[in-house]
């Protein structure tokens, strides 16, 4: 057996959209998720996270499920619009309800990893212009600093943003999140704006919080690859990887944004008016660890008539540790590049995990909400032994982890690593359609049954290793 070190965090994390539900709870005001899932034309076959996994009430036997499982920490994120429900409004409910899942976390010995923003802002703020608004930024700035006051005598690991590409590039350009937009440069001014917060509530956290606290940002990396060797497509896959990855990277560690991208960019939408001097000053504020959420590649081929020229392979990916173990080592590539051309921070894995489809339903429909991770044919259900034998997911994070490993054992400065996601959940458009969870949820009768998953993930936090 191969051992993690001793002080290697193993968590699982959540969000709050994606598993709260009591949307009106205890002066909770609508969020932008809230107001676009209202429209079922957005969501597949019209779901909502208005129950979810019921957790704001059920968070207790849901801690229990992470005591069972062994878990050294758990990462949630925090609802903007329980805590300032209106424009200067503090919620006093919302904060105690978070406080209070703090002190039962750890009463269970389990480490709290808080994320400030994982998409859900509250609609009032969007109704004030959202992201497009540089006021935002100070509002932003606000919520950071209540809940740092709220929580900093129990919390010792932060987060301030959850991978901006998403909230920006799907939320204002392709149109597949919230709000819904089509803009390519409005997704541009929001990604700027995401850095500039970011970077905001950092400055705010070392005037309020503990010598010993630290804070992050995550962010998505999905490394892009061409689907041959012809020079032009070798090209594409850069710019890609531009698009994707480099876009979010280069500002926080490089001091500038990509300077082909900023050409590929200004070419469609014009000048990028929305950096203003001194911007790139104000980002420039030190982190105290990266978090980096993996699923896959991207394979990229030629594409005429796409915004980039290029679009992205689906690609199969393997059913059993054997194909994986075949399979390039694409997470062990991310860890490499990030130590190697961005930062010496220690990285935290913040997400990683596997989606699989459901049992019921067509799911045909499902690709105009967007696509995920995942294995063709494999179902997440449970059988008539009362088990979820998910062990196409055990294999794809088995093997996740041993890549984690070698990283390690090479000397990289790899800190933790949850697996996504402690429970079934909401996934966003994609409705309930894909099952992420290491804990099966019954959505209608809200039962918890920890998957064969779980179990071997408690399996290996016992023996801490592989």
């Amino acid at each position: 057996m191969r051992h993690f070190p001793d002080d290697f965090i193993f968590g699982s994390g959540t969000s709050a959209y994606q598993i709260e539900g009591s949307m009106d709870a205890d002066g909770k005001s609508p969020s932008i998720w809230d107001a676009f899932c209202s429209n079922p034309e957005n969501i597949y076959q019209g779901h909502t996270g208005e129950v979810a996994c019921d957790h704001y009430r059920r968070h207790e036997e849901d801690i229990a499920i992470m005591q069972q499982l062994g878990l050294d920490s758990y990462r949630f994120s925090i609802s903007w619009p329980r805590i300032y429900p209106q424009q200067g409004v503090v919620n006093q409910r919302g904060i105690a309800f978070y406080r209070s899942l703090v002190e039962k976390l750890l009463a269970a010995n389990i480490r709290p990893m808080v994320t400030l923003n994982h998409w859900d802002i509250p609609l009032w703020v969007y109704e004030e212009g959202g992201w497009l608004n540089r006021q935002t930024i100070a509002w932003f700035a606000d919520y950071a600093r209540t809940m740092f006051n709220a929580l900093d005598d129990l919390v010792d690991l932060w987060v301030t943003h959850n991978e901006p590409f998403v909230a920006s590039l799907l939320g204002y350009y392709m149109g597949l999140h919230a709000p819904g937009h089509t803009d390519l440069k409005e997704a541009l001014t929001m990604s700027h704006h995401l850095n500039l917060s970011h970077a905001e509530a950092v400055r705010v956290f070392r005037t309020v919080c503990k010598p010993t606290a630290q804070i992050g940002l995550t962010l998505n990396i999905s490394p892009s690859e061409p689907i041959d060797q012809n020079p032009h497509t070798i090209e594409l896959a850069r710019r890609a990887d531009g698009f994707v990855n480099r876009w979010f990277l280069d500002p926080i560690f490089k001091g500038e944004y990509p300077a082909d991208m900023v050409g590929h960019y200004e070419k469609i939408v014009g000048p990028l008016d929305f950096i203003q001097p001194g911007d790139q000053a104000l980002i420039d504020q030190p982190m105290d660890f990266f978090g980096l959420n993996f699923y896959q590649r991207n394979l990229v081929d030629a594409a005429e008539g796409t915004l980039l020229g290029y679009r992205g392979i689906d690609e199969k990916q393997p059913s059993d540790l054997a194909g994986w173990n075949e399979y390039p080592d694409v997470l062990l590539g991310v860890l490499r590049r990030i130590r190697d051309e961005y930062t010496d921070l220690p990285i935290i894995v913040t997400e990683n995990g596997m989606g699989l489809d459901v049992e019921f339903g067509d799911l045909a429909e499902r690709d105009k909400f967007g696509t995920t991770i995942g294995v063709a044919g494999s179902v997440d259900y449970i059988a008539e032994d009362g088990k979820i034998h998910d062990d196409t997911r055990i294999a794809y994070v088995h093997n996740c982890l041993r890549q984690c490993l070698d990283f390690i054992e090479e000397g990289g400065n790899l800190k933790g690593y949850y697996l996504w996601s402690l429970l079934d959940n909401f996934e966003w458009a994609l409705g309930y359609s894909k099952r992420f969870g290491i804990t099966y949820v019954d959505f209608e009768t809200q039962q918890r049954t920890i998957k064969e998953s779980g179990h071997w993930y408690a399996s290996l936090i016992k023996a801490r290793g592989l």
